[in-house]
């Protein structure tokens, strides 16, 4: 790069000889002087080049920067890019045309003359250093610029020029030539002396370079060359090129620029690994982010540190406003036993509400302002948490646990997530610039759930879609430009209610009288403050008026008042307040059911773990809550064995739709108003069934599986921190907490021929002492070995493990060596007892949890740490570890957490990040309630597992952490250094200053100089305790007044001396009994506010016994879990009655061993060989395999034996296992869908078996299956008949004949003479046992087409509804709102029982439509059991069988006796029977069944019953599936609307007219009904 210009004269230096001038091309840097006389050279020029041309080139230089920066910086762009493409350029030629040693001695052969010297050369000016000035004058390949190489009038070389490189006669340019390579060559004398010299002398210098080097190449010269004709260089070019190959780097190499862009970039990791590989190692640019700012790690992240795709969480911290408002919502949802014991009148702790708000609001203002975690506030700030009462300082109630206070932490996040949605929320609605005062008044002060802010968030949207495009599409030319991120594109389509909204069927919606949130204003207030506005028309010549003028465009009114009530039930169906109330009723009364698919019915039997919920019937969903069954039934779902339904009870919903009906419809009685009614309750239905009810499935689904997941979570992580939260191992002569020595023993699987006994030794530290491997345990020499093991390390517990039972045999072997001789197990003799066959031991051998040593056998980090052990090695050093510290090896399993299974019936139903959060916590709670030694996880990797989980550290944090400490020496002194050193931020060392420690030796804190000077890093004993050092003061106070000690005392001594003092004194806890903590406390809590009674408990404990252990004692593995852990059976596969394959082994007089696959030993006493008494070897043999039934399991873990008895007797095998292999269904079951689907299966098979081809002539017999023969009568008559083979065997046909459009009835025809092969047909055939034909042409014109003539003449009668039931109950509904005072009821088609009606009937507007059932029969109608042989006597029974159910109900609530069920007919009343007298004299208690289904349970048994399933006919009604009947009846004669008849469609002209005339329809009715 060239050095600054200097002032110097022009005639001090030539200018072929002025080291300030780089080569002709070379462009000076901006701001660069350029010297008055100054003249750009050029080799290609001459010395008078022309001064207007030098004058011009000055002036471009020297220009306005303002005027020229933008022209400079695309020329600097372009130049730039140039240079890359042109040095790509050569260098792609340099790899292609490199010259290779081969060619240069070829060349030498040829022309005599060696050319190393000059590729030499050249090769070192292209490495010179960037910094050398060039002050030469090449040829103009070389001093050219790199704007001259792009200029198109460029000099090129000519080929003499070339030669002349290569040639003798070239030498009288030679002064050039040594200018030209003096860049090239580096001279160390200059590099080292460059710094005190001047320019002069540095001249000087390169004059006396360049004219020894003229010398020494004549020296050198090769006259020979002279004589090379043209040929020969003609050749040379054309195969070493014509001298050109290097003139990019020698052009180069005087452009300072061109350093400048060769300097080696800084190189990235980003540039080196995968983005996967970076992620792994954490050291993304969140990562970073993560490690600098002053937030504790597990804050910043929105899911667990654990978890391999941690994400950066991007929420904002609450504000002391929100605080309030923040307790109040977190408080309502903590806990039902926080509901029961502080909110209501009667809880214990009523009277503490006001302090329960004060320690939530501190929690929540520790947690998210101030931003510490909850183990800091646990331990320190627990007194802030807890009621605190000067005047009565026994009252200590605790108000907020530790996991109540996780979950405030949690319910803290969901709020803050509230918060923001609000925010969002307001801002959308100030974007729209819009007054709404439903919006501000109503739903703004109701937004307490994410869902209401989603819900109002839709509505807004919804409701100013418009607004939203005008606001967002509105841009000024001033404005500054946002660059838009890319979306994706959104459908186009348009909904129906935007195409309704934007058109005049708008204004006819209008016409209802009422906007839809004041519907909803009504609905929520007591009383009806906003009244509709009646029209004067009905809604069919209102909608007349809205309808198109152009015939051709115009639409019937009732389509606009169908698009009209669209547009109410929409706005109606997404209002939030409504939206939140059907939220309420769904929570409180949904109702879960369950159905099997095709595929379920067959899959699921009673064995299946999914049986249990097969048939589920209508259970509440809070009966879900504390259960795995939820999950169950959507892991089924998503298998496609089950559907599930959720449903709320017709009651429910009946009240919320009678409502909202009674908010919207008018109060007037006008014929028009009860027209208009009529549309109301419509557009009611329609919100109810397209928008309110499937919201409330939806979201019912959602919550309870959201609170199923968190339930089952915390469950396992309850379990997990019973595995965590324990001490290490200690055996009786260990003092409780010490860390043991442990030697770990495994066979492996224990074969013999294969698997060598892995014995490892962990000291106290954790360090491997000692591995080795023996073949067995029964060869003196290995029995020798291993006791010298045991007398040389001492361990202080023998762990056994492995993969199979046969664990047990090197258990057994162990303690016997261990034992000794000694039967009874006691030690005859200490450590080192001389004597090896009677020395003995005093050491326990034991079993443990092995999950962690398993997967740690085969992980990474195994491979690491110790490469070189076998992998029964490696997990006998899992098994010691685990025994040493269970948590140590769980926090070092990572994401692999999960892994283990702490719970095997659900615990794969939960999703990996829920459990992964829920671990975390434990973890967290754990090992900040142990303590991490600082110093020990800098040097210790293994250790350094549990610092992530230290209170405000994670795993980013504590990697830095450690990498700091490392760089200061790998030790701390005290905790003062990790805010002097800068180790930890201020936040990050309040969180954890109190759960790291540095432990020393037992020795008075003693400082260099006194506490007024300037004091060196001094160890403190309070740095080994959990007191923080906020609280250091206090601990200094309690051990000088314990000690009463003054203060001139330790004037000159360490702040922390005295605490060593009380530390080390032998009264320490009688002194620190007497003083007076209670008063204490009361007196800061008086003087400051300062609540510290808990703090000063656990100063005095850590002052006495620092970082006690508070951990329970190491549990120990139950029989069973062992027989689990070696085995894989569990008290479920081998339980007692289970039938189980067994190999005989051993046979014996009165025994015989087995084996059970699992590898598990077995007996057969010979009593339970057979069923009559035998010799057990005349009836097995060895190496057979046979079933045996489990009797009896033997498990005896201090003799690690384990055994099952068994039974092989025929008898007991072949009575099977089923009843106990059956799995338990549920107590709300649809006992009767059950029965059907058993019944329908048990069809199938046999279809399958019996199945054969019948042949029959007749017209009507097809052999077709049932949906063939609905298929083929879709486009016949109505009551046309198809005969086709049956399903339940040969003697049987079926009949299917149209009832109505996509409705068919198929009769089970008994054929008792059939003929077995199907050839021909029989000549009896009966239908239900009681009606007999002896052809099929009888059977069809005196049962089918008698039946289908009732079916007509009751469709043609006028009370006759066509449509579906609920189109009945909803006509009942509103005749009855526009006639009060009366009653109603009609008949409809049952399309859910072919052949069949029902009765609908509505007896005032506050009660809810019944129905009843009709049967058809050839020869009447029945209604129950009652025979109706026409239409209208059917009428006149309904009327009299609910006259008298009216009035039973009435005596009833007068307090008579009713000696009949009040929804039952009496069998006889006084003075007449009523037709149906019969219906009840068959089975006490409950109505017969006509259609042959389980009668219905009684009042109070219902939990069984499905919703879907209907209920017996003629059984009383039922609750809550079935309809009450109204509590009295007054007597009335409503008049039926007149109706005009006709024949009803697809009925014969002639059938229906002969009814018609016969009085079947078309008649006034006569009754009260």
């Amino acid at each position: 790069m060239s050095s600054p210009v200097h002032d110097v004269e022009p005639a001090t230096l030539p200018v072929e000889d002025d080291p300030m001038h780089g080569s002709g091309g070379e462009e000076e840097g901006e701001g660069d002087d350029i010297a008055p006389g100054a003249r750009i050279s050029d080799s290609s020029e001459e010395e008078d080049e022309d001064e207007d041309e030098a004058r011009r080139i000055r002036e471009g230089f020297i220009v306005d920067e303002d005027e020229e920066e933008e022209e400079e910086e695309d020329a600097e762009a372009e130049r730039r890019r140039r240079r890359k493409r042109r040095k790509r350029r050569h260098r792609q030629e340099r790899e292609e045309e490199a010259l290779e040693d081969e060619d240069l001695e070829l060349l030498e052969e040829n022309t005599g003359a060696s050319f190393k010297h000059h590729l030499t050369r050249l090769r070192r000016g292209r490495s010179a250093s960037p910094t050398a000035t060039s002050s030469s004058k090449r040829k103009v390949v070389v001093e050219s610029s790199d704007d001259d190489l792009d200029n198109e009038d460029l000099e090129l070389p000519k080929v003499q020029d070339i030669h002349r490189i290569w040639d003798d006669g070239g030498r009288e340019e030679e002064d050039e030539d040594m200018d030209d390579m003096d860049n090239f060559i580096e001279y160390e004398d200059e590099e080292e002396g460059a710094g005190a010299m001047d320019e002069r002398e540095r001249e000087e210098k390169r004059r006396e370079r360049r004219r020894l080097e003229k010398q020494r190449r004549k020296a050198l010269g090769r006259p020979e060359l002279a004589g090379i004709d043209a040929n020969a260089w003609d050749e040379i070019h054309e195969v070493f090129g014509d001298g050109h190959d290097y003139d990019w780097a020698l052009v180069d190499d005087d452009d300072p620029e061109f350093y400048q862009e060769q300097a080696k970039p800084d190189m990235r990791y980003q540039d080196v690994f995968e983005p996967s590989e970076i992620r792994d190692r954490m050291l993304t640019e969140d990562d970073d982010l993560i490690r600098a700012q002053d937030i504790p790690e597990r804050m910043q992240l929105a899911n667990s540190t654990l978890s391999q795709s941690s994400t950066l969480s991007m929420h904002k911290s609450l504000t002391e406003n929100d605080l309030d408002d923040a307790a109040q919502w977190v408080l309502t949802r903590l806990s039902p036993r926080k509901e029961r014991e502080f909110f209501r009148p009667d809880g214990p702790h009523v009277s503490l509400l006001p302090d329960l708000v004060s320690a939530a609001s501190f929690a929540l203002r520790h947690l998210f302002i101030h931003e510490f975690e909850v183990p800091y506030i646990w331990t320190h700030k627990r007194d802030y948490i807890s009621y605190f009462n000067s005047r009565d300082l026994r009252a200590r109630v605790e108000l907020l646990s530790l996991d109540e206070l996780w979950r405030v932490y949690t319910l803290g996040q969901r709020y803050r997530s509230l918060v923001e949605r609000r925010h969002s929320l307001d801002a959308m609605y100030s974007r729209f610039a819009v007054t709404d005062d439903y919006f501000e008044t109503e739903i703004r002060r109701q937004l307490d759930s994410v869902e209401v802010v989603a819900d109002a968030t839709e509505w807004l949207a919804m409701k100013y879609k418009d607004r939203k495009k005008d606001n967002f599409e509105l841009r000024f030319h001033d404005d500054e430009e946002v660059p838009e991120a890319p979306k994706h594109k959104n459908p186009s389509r348009i909904s129906a209610y935007e195409v309704a909204k934007k058109s005049i069927v708008s204004k006819l919606a209008q016409g209802f009288g009422i906007k839809s949130h004041e519907i909803v204003l009504n609905f929520m207030a007591s009383n009806t403050s906003h009244f509709v506005e009646d029209q004067e028309v009905n809604p069919v010549a209102y909608a007349e008026q809205f309808a198109d003028p152009d015939p051709a465009k115009t639409e019937l009114p009732e389509e606009l008042l169908r698009r009209a009530r669209l547009i109410i039930s929409t706005e109606l169906g997404k209002d939030p307040l409504l939206r939140q109330e059907m939220r309420k009723i769904f929570k409180a009364e949904a109702r879960i059911s369950v159905q099997p698919t095709d595929r379920g019915i067959n899959k699921i039997d009673e064995h299946h773990p999914y049986y249990n919920f097969k048939y589920l019937a209508w259970k509440p969903a809070a009966d879900m809550l504390q259960s795995p069954q939820f999950l169950k039934i959507l892991a089924a779902e998503s298998e496609h064995l089950v559907t599930v339904s959720i449903v709320i009870p017709p009651e429910a919903k009946s009240t919320f739709e009678r409502r909202l009906n009674d908010a919207f419809a008018s109060d007037s009685f006008s014929d028009t108003a009860r027209a208009w009614n009529e549309e109301r309750s419509r557009v009611v239905a329609e919100c109810l069934e397209q928008h309110l009810l499937p919201l409330g499935v939806k979201w019912t689904r959602e919550w309870l599986r959201e609170e199923v997941e968190e339930f089952l979570a915390k469950r396992c992580s309850d379990v997990l921190r019973e595995r965590i939260d324990v001490a290490p191992y200690s055996s009786p002569e260990m003092r409780f907490g010490d860390t043991p020595c442990v030697m770990a023993v495994s066979w492996g699987k224990g074969d013999p021929q294969r698997d060598a006994i892995a014995i490892v030794v962990l000291d106290e530290a954790g360090r491997l002492r000692e591995h080795t491997k023996v073949d067995n345990l029964y060869d003196d020499e290995s029995r020798d070995e291993f006791r010298d093991i045991l007398r040389r390390r001492k361990p202080d517990v023998i762990i056994v493990g492995g993969f199979s039972i046969a664990t047990t045999k090197l258990a057994q072997k162990i303690k016997e060596i261990v034992r000794g001789p000694n039967e009874d197990g006691v030690a005859s003799a200490a450590w080192g007892a001389a004597g090896t066959d009677q020395e003995s031991f005093n050491i326990p051998v034991q079993y443990v949890f092995d999950e962690v040593a398993r997967i740690y056998q085969h992980s990474a980090r195994a491979a690491e740490e110790f490469g070189a052990l076998s992998d029964t090695a490696k997990y006998c050093v899992g098994l010691a570890r685990y025994t040493q510290s269970p948590l140590y090896e769980f926090a070092a399993l990572g994401s692999d957490i999960t892994t283990i299974t702490l719970e095997e019936d659900f615990q794969q139903l939960i999703p990996k990040e829920k459990l992964l959060s829920s671990f975390e916590r434990v973890l967290v709670d754990v090992v900040n309630k142990v303590g991490v030694e600082i110093n020990r996880a800098v040097t210790d990797s293994y250790y350094q597992h549990v610092l992530p989980f230290v209170c405000g550290l994670g795993p980013r944090k504590a990697q830095v952490l450690v990498k700091r400490i490392a760089a200061m020496g790998g030790n701390l002194v005290n905790r003062d250094q990790f805010v002097k050193g800068g180790l930890l931020t201020t936040k990050i060392f309040l969180n954890a200053a109190g759960f790291l420690r540095i432990p020393h030796e037992d020795q008075p804190a003693k400082s260099s100089k006194s506490r007024h000077g300037d004091e060196l890093d001094a160890p403190d004993p309070l740095d080994d305790t959990r007191i923080h050092p906020e609280d250091y003061e206090l601990a200094r106070k309690m051990a000088t007044d314990a000690l009463e000690l003054d203060e001139e005392d330790i004037h000159d001594e360490h702040p922390s001396h005295v605490v060593s003092l009380i530390m080390q004194d032998d009264d320490n806890e009688k002194k620190l009994d007497e003083l007076n903590l209670d008063d204490f406390a009361v007196n800061m809590y008086e003087t400051n506010k300062d609540k510290k009674r808990h703090t000063l408990n656990v100063i005095r404990k850590e002052l006495l016994h620092p970082f006690a252990e508070q951990r329970t004692k190491f549990p120990l593995p139950s029989s069973w879990e062992v027989l689990t852990t070696l085995s894989g059976e569990t008290q479920r596969t081998l339980r007692v009655g289970l039938i189980v394959s067994v190999l005989v082994q051993r046979i014996k007089d009165n025994f015989v061993s087995v084996r059970l696959d699992s590898g598990v030993e077995g007996m057969i006493n010979a009593q339970y060989v057979a069923d009559q008494p035998v010799n057990p070897k005349s009836v097995l043999k060895q190496g057979q395999t046979i079933a045996g039934v489990i009797i009896d399991v033997k498990l005896n873990l201090q003799q690690d034996q384990f055994f099952v008895e068994l039974s092989s007797r025929p008898a007991d095998v072949q009575a099977g296992d089923s009843q106990f292999r059956r799995v338990k269904h549920d107590e709300a079951w649809n006992l009767a869908q059950e029965d059907r689907d058993r019944e329908m299966q048990a069809r199938k098979k046999r279809a399958e078996v019996d199945r054969t081809r019948r042949v029959i002539k007749h017209p009507n017999f097809h052999n077709f299956n049932a949906s063939q023969a609905e298929a083929f009568l879709e486009k016949q008559q109505r009551g046309d008949v198809v005969i086709r083979p049956s399903s339940k065997g040969f003697n049987h046909l079926a009949v299917t004949w149209k009832v109505d459009d996509k409705l068919f009835q198929h009769i089970d025809v008994v054929e008792p003479n059939a003929d077995p092969t199907g050839q021909a047909v029989g000549n009896r055939f009966v239908i239900e046992g009681k009606y007999e034909f002896a052809d099929l042409d009888e059977m069809i014109v005196n049962h089918i087409q008698a039946m289908a003539r009732r079916v007509e003449e009751l469709m043609a009668h006028e009370k006759f509804k066509a449509g579906t039931e609920d189109d009945l109950h909803l006509f009942l509904k509103n005749f009855v709102a526009a006639n009060p005072s009366k009653s109603a009821y009609g008949f409809t088609l049952n399309r859910k029982r072919p052949g069949h009606f029902s009765l609908c009937f509505l007896a005032n507007k506050n009660s809810t439509v019944q129905s009843w059932p009709v049967r058809v029969a050839p020869e009447a109608y029945y209604l129950f059991e009652t025979a109706a042989p026409g239409v209208q006597e059917l009428c006149d029974a309904f009327k009299i069988r609910h006259l008298h159910e009216s009035q039973n109900l009435a005596a009833a609530a007068a307090g008579g006796k009713t000696p009949y069920n009040s929804a039952r007919t009496p069998a006889r009343t006084p003075g007449h029977a009523t037709p149906g007298h019969m219906s009840v004299r068959h089975v006490p208690g409950r109505t017969p069944n006509p259609y042959n289904a389980p009668a219905s349970a009684p009042p109070g048994g219902m939990s069984n019953y499905a919703p879907s399933a209907t209920p017996a006919y003629g059984a009383a009604p039922q609750t809550p599936f079935g309809y009450q009947t109204p509590s009295a009846y007054p007597p009335r004669t409503p008049a039926y609307p007149g109706q005009q008849t006709q024949a009803p469609s697809g009925m014969h002209p002639g059938r229906a007219a002969m009814i018609q005339g016969a009085g079947g329809w078309g008649q006034a009715p006569t009754g009260g009904w």
